[in-house]
């Protein structure tokens, strides 16, 4: 098991971006939550094996069609068992 937070960057509020997050991370059996941040930004946080993480890390880079991401800030941290993935 591995976690990784993301910061993702550009337009990517009110583009569905949490939501297909949500939904990709469901499909790949990766816990976890996704947010908007005050700032623009999106932050996520992926756990689970890592080429699922390494996978929604990836699409992290260029989100849903409509999203436009110019940055993706990955920091590595320790697994601490998130059940389940959110969207808030």
């Amino acid at each position: 098991m591995v976690r990784r937070a993301v910061i993702v960057s550009g337009r990517v509020q009110g583009v569905f971006f949490r939501a297909r997050c949500r939904d990709e991370a469901r499909s790949a059996n990766v816990s976890g939550w996704v947010s908007n941040e005050p700032d623009g930004t999106v932050h996520a946080v992926f756990e689970g094996e890592p080429e699922a993480v390494d996978a929604l890390v990836e699409w992290c880079r260029h989100g849903p069609p409509q999203a436009v991401v110019t940055d993706v800030e990955v920091t590595e941290e320790e697994p601490r068992g998130e059940q389940g993935f959110r969207a808030s």
